[in-house]
């Protein structure tokens, strides 16, 4: 001000050269504020300690999100380079879902920036703190506090940052299924509060013994709600009830037993595997119970968790950001990086609706679902396009936007899909980042509404990388780590997808008419590269997928189908494909992959060909090339058919050094992204899904799925203990070789039934769920049939190698079949194989074994035995020429 004080006209100046200098100060003044928003004003500054009158800058941060957006939106009109919103470190907490806007898609080479600044702990939440807490019940350690009033409903809940469980039991009584839901043989559930809150659980099978398949198929977790329990008499909601138990049959003129979705089957088992969200099943550490009508939270802690202390989060969120445009105004060029995104819900499977699970959290919704959506020409009055079923939403969400990246951000402790990307989405990046905790698929690219979409409507050339997913479908266990619908010039590389209840990556869809001797539905898929991905710790819960899952044509042509290239899966636990090429996948190419200790067989079988007018004269055309496994196909230069050159290893070892060194996240990102902890310390949660088989003295074998979530440090030991008071612990490198624990000690003719728990360095799980109970007893066992040997194949090595592939007996002898003996002869070479490639065979399904060390040059006799607690078995045998 001084300097332009010195700029003022003298006094003795005429009136109106004064005017003229007043009028020529404004204009400058004008210009500079101008000139300083078209430079300076492109960064605005947000800090939870701000406020939304401040302007934004550096020196005077605003308070909120939808403030800071607002600014940006002014300064986007003007400024010429990127718009930046710093974040402070801290927490953001949104009340309502934050809009991204397409009006900063007025410039296409500016983008909209948020980051955060500093490069430390910075999150955007969709929770509200839960205070109050007392203790009410002493004797089950019960405690409550006074629901938030944002707060409707919550299937989460989260203490210090580690989820809480909502309470969940066995069924108490026995149910006998009737047209609208059950008839108990007691009244027991009549007299629970609150019983249209409560939630039935059909947990698809995962072949460990006697576990049995509750679920709408062995991938599927389907759940439903109750609507009202008159004594013994339990009525399901509507139209949940009708949709996993009425799937319509296909029409007659196709002859045949399936259901028109050509998925699963018709109806969930006749018993749920579980309760959930009951009051009266409180009592097990780290379980809540949100009291609607009241208002009232109930929760029982965990071991050192003091809730007079501890941060207890509610999300009130279902959705935290939203951006959605439209095919004409896309969302474009919006960038985050170095953000976390927590805490939200999803109410949709609380309401009528539930969650009627087809495949990959994919849902049969609506009035009549089960016999017009999706169904298109398979039944009267089905909706089209085949398949179209309704996609589960994302915690963070985009539609119709181009140039969208998340660079360096983790997805965490969210109620539903971690991101969605959905349709129309093109060019997007997701690079460095972290999805755990996340009740069901990690991300979700594209959908399976629009199979011959065209232009705007396609979603194309998006990159997943360097990115690490675990414990995610924690809720909805059928979901994967990447869905992937129908997408061309996809590239997802590098990424490590580990402890995870199903399959580690799925795409493609809409092929499962080939069962019907139909092609499958015609699509724009192209040009999707799934690529040096590290894939182990799979299927822990469920059956009958892969580390890698490909559905449906995957391209007009082998040049431009889909790529499965220099992937390793290993160590899956239940049963499945490593690289599962399900119906109707076609124009694949599988080459340099690495697969060692799963179950199946390595990949799905090429199926016939019913695309292009063929009726299954030849099969679906397919590469599969210069793969390292330990089961491989005969060689084929069938028409559409090649598969050549592919290895038989004894040993992951035994694997090129370079495929196994470039799978995962690279190397100059792994510190970063493997090294990020995103919940406070913590004991795993518990194991999951018992079953237990009386042995042939005073033992039982306990077999289980270990949990999803290890805690914050790597699980050491389980520990399965009687209803007796009888325990045993195994190490996890003994339950990893056995996949059972054998308890002996116990009283022949005196049930008793088992739970177990999991240990890492920092606790005890909270025990699980119990097994169903058993009775020991004394010479009832017998010895188990021979295995039904499929095939021997020789592979060449340092020194030769066998690979036996095969079923397991059609007679267990009364028991637990707990290993094979393999032998070759005159070699003298024998293997034992056990764990979780053993105790998952069941029916016609195959697994494979290779036993090495095997002269060249020789003719050997294969022998495979099978092993129950009462000794082994008779053999099958086969003689191979070793080359």
């Amino acid at each position: 001000m001084s300097n332009l004080r010195c700029l003022a006209p003298p006094h003795s100046w005429a009136k109106q050269t004064a005017v003229r200098w007043a009028v020529l100060m404004v204009v400058c003044l004008v210009l500079s504020a101008r000139a300083i928003a078209a430079t300076a004003n492109s960064d605005v500054y947000v800090s939870p300690l701000g406020n939304d009158s401040n302007l934004g800058t550096a020196q005077s941060p605003v308070h909120s999100l939808p403030r800071a957006l607002r600014l940006a939106s002014a300064y986007g009109k003007s400024a010429h380079g990127d718009i930046i919103v710093h974040l402070a470190p801290g927490t953001y907490r949104l009340a309502e879902t934050l809009q991204i806007p397409s009006v900063h898609s007025a410039r296409s080479s500016a983008r909209l920036v948020i980051e955060s600044d500093k490069n430390e702990s910075t999150t955007i939440s969709g929770a509200v703190a839960v205070t109050g807490w007392t203790l009410i019940d002493s004797k089950r350690n019960i405690w409550s506090a006074p629901a938030p009033d944002a707060v409707r409903n919550t299937r989460q809940l989260y203490v210090d940052g580690v989820r809480a469980i909502r309470t969940c039991g066995p069924v108490p009584a026995n149910l006998t299924q009737t047209a609208t839901g059950y008839a108990a043989d007691n009244d027991t559930m009549a007299h629970w509060r609150n019983a249209s809150d409560i939630e039935f659980v059909y947990t698809g099978g995962n072949g460990l013994w006697g576990t049995g398949s509750y679920g709408l198929g062995a991938w599927t977790e389907p759940r439903c709600p109750v609507a009202i329990i008159d004594g013994t008499t339990i009525t399901m909601a509507q139209p949940c009830w009708d949709n996993s138990t009425k799937r319509i049959p296909l029409a007659p003129s196709f002859h045949s037993a399936r259901m028109a979705n050509l998925v699963g089957p018709g109806s969930v088992g006749k018993r749920p595997a579980t309760v959930e969200n009951a009051y009266e099943l409180l009592g097990t550490p780290g379980q809540f119970y949100l009291d609607r009508p009241s208002r009232t939270f109930y929760y029982v802690p965990r071991t050192g968790e003091d809730l007079s202390k501890a941060d207890v989060e509610v999300p009130i969120l279902e959705t935290l950001i939203s951006g959605a445009g439209t095919p004409d105004h896309p969302v474009t060029n919006v960038v985050f990086s170095g953000i976390t995104f927590a805490c939200t819900t999803w109410l949709g499977p609380c309401g009528p609706d539930g969650f009627s699970e087809i495949q990959a959290n994919y849902q049969v919704t609506g009035i009549g679902g089960w016999q017009t959506q999706g169904l298109c020409e398979l039944a009267p009055k089905g909706t089209c396009p085949f398949g179209a079923w309704t996609q589960e939403p994302g915690s963070v969400s985009f539609a119709y936007d181009h140039g969208i990246e998340f660079t360096d951000c983790n997805f965490a402790h969210l109620g539903s899909a971690g991101l969605l990307l959905g349709d129309g989405s093109q060019g997007d990046t997701v690079d460095r980042c972290v999805f755990t905790d996340i009740s069901g698929n990690g991300i979700e690219l594209g959908g399976v509404d629009q199979p011959i979409a065209a232009g705007a409507n396609v979603t194309s050339d998006n990159t997943i990388e360097d990115s690490h997913f675990y414990n995610v479908a924690t809720e909805y266990h059928g979901g994967v780590g990447i869905d992937i619908g129908y997408a061309r010039n996809s590239l997802v590389a590098h990424n490590q997808l580990d402890h995870l209840p199903y399959s580690g990556i799925s795409v493609g869809w809409g092929g499962w008419l080939d069962k019907i001797n139909k092609p499958g539905v015609a699509n724009f898929s192209a040009n999707n590269v799934i690529s040096s991905n590290l894939i182990f710790d799979h299927l822990l819960l469920l059956a009958d997928g892969g580390g890698i899952y490909t559905q449906g044509i995957t391209g007009p042509s082998i040049t431009d189908g889909e790529k499965v290239t220099g992937n390793v899966v290993r160590d899956q636990f239940g049963s499945g494909h490593a690289i599962y090429c399900d119906n109707g996948s076609a124009n694949m190419t599988v080459a340099g992959n690495v697969v060692f200790h799963t179950n199946f067989d390595n990949w799905g079988t090429a199926h016939k060909d019913y695309y292009n007018g063929h009726q299954g004269d030849v099969a679906d055309p397919f590469v599969v090339e210069g793969n390292y496994w330990q089961q491989s196909p005969q060689d084929s230069a069938r028409p559409n058919l090649t598969i050549k050159d592919n290895h038989i290893i004894a040993r992951l070892s035994d694997a090129p050094r370079e495929i196994i060194e470039r799978a995962g996240i690279e190397p100059a990102c792994q510190a970063d992204v493997l090294g990020r902890n995103l919940c406070t310390v913590s004991a795993p949660c518990p194991p999951m899904r018992l079953s237990a088989i009386a042995g042939d003295d005073d033992d039982a074998y306990v077999a289980f799925s270990p949990p999803t979530f290890e805690g914050t440090s790597p699980i050491t030991s389980f520990t399965a203990k009687s209803s007796t008071g009888i325990a045993a612990t195994v190490s996890l490198e003994a339950f990893e070789s056995t996949g059972y624990i054998r308890v002996a000690g116990l009283t022949a003719g005196t049930p008793c039934c088992f739970s177990v728990t999991a240990t890492n360095d920092w606790g005890t799980s909270a025990q699980s769920l119990p097994s169903r109970d058993i009775t020991p007893a004394s010479g009832q066992m017998k010895l188990p049939g021979a295995p039904t040997l499929l095939g021997i194949a020789a592979g060449t090595a340092t020194a030769g190698t066998a690979s036996v592939h095969f079923e397991a007996p059609a007679d267990n002898g009364g028991g637990p079949i707990i290993g094979y003996s393999i032998s070759a002869s005159p070699a003298g070479k024998s293997l034992a194989i056990s764990g979780r490639t053993t105790i998952t065979l069941s029916g016609k399904h195959a697994t494979c074994a290779v036993i090495d060390g095997l002269p060249h040059g020789t003719t050997q006799t294969i022998s495979i035995a099978a092993i129950n607690p009462a000794g082994t078995g008779p053999a099958a045998t086969s003689e191979l020429v070793i080359p």
